[in-house]
């Protein structure tokens, strides 16, 4: 259990490693943001990496998706995907994106890769389960489900990156606005 310290110091770090990136990212800077010695660090974590390990570790660091996401379905392909595209942008926010990013350094990568792979993994196997079933109802054409999923996880997570990226600047349209638009020219190119 993480106690109050220690929440201080992995919402520091996370946040400096939002903004910085892990490497750029020292303990001494740490610290000051957390409002702690650096030698409070130490003594509740063996160095920044461990911090990372244990942020990996809760929602508000590292949100997740699972198959209960992909229930409750009504069969109908744009309220599904629809449904589908909102959980996803509530998971895969700017501020997930940014720290996704910020954890792409090669000392650091290979320990947090599977983790922030899950979603979009999750993600893709939903949307395979759901294609293959709706196609069994009768309601999709057989197709290659593999280039449609990864087509609209792309333009799921395209919007967010582009959010994370360069907030309203690019473009002034807000996730439910880009969900209902997106959605329905899928829809329509995959119906053709």
């Amino acid at each position: 259990m993480t106690d109050e310290t220690q929440q201080k110091i992995i919402d520091a770090a996370m946040n400096l490693i939002m903004e910085k990136g892990y490497s750029q990212t020292t303990t001494k800077e740490i610290a000051r943001l957390a409002g702690v010695n650096e030698c409070t660090i130490f003594r509740k974590f063996e160095g920044k990496k461990d911090i990372v390990l244990t942020a990996m570790q809760q929602k508000e660091w590292c949100p997740s998706l699972g198959p209960e996401d992909f229930q409750n379905c009504t069969w109908n392909l744009r309220e599904d995907l629809e449904r589908f595209a909102l959980i996803y942008m509530q998971r895969v926010t700017p501020r997930f994106v940014k720290i996704s990013i910020g954890l792409r350094s090669p000392e650091l990568f290979a320990e947090t890769a599977d983790g922030i792979m899950q979603i979009p993994l999750t993600f893709k196997k939903g949307l395979l389960n759901y294609f293959d079933k709706m196609n069994k109802k009768g309601k999709l054409k057989k197709a290659d489900y593999e280039s449609l999923a990864v087509a609209f996880l792309s333009m799921c997570f395209g919007f967010v990156f582009f959010k994370a990226s360069f907030e309203d600047r690019l473009t002034p349209i807000q996730s439910q606005e880009y969900i209902k638009a997106g959605v329905k020219a899928f829809v329509k190119g995959i119906k053709e």
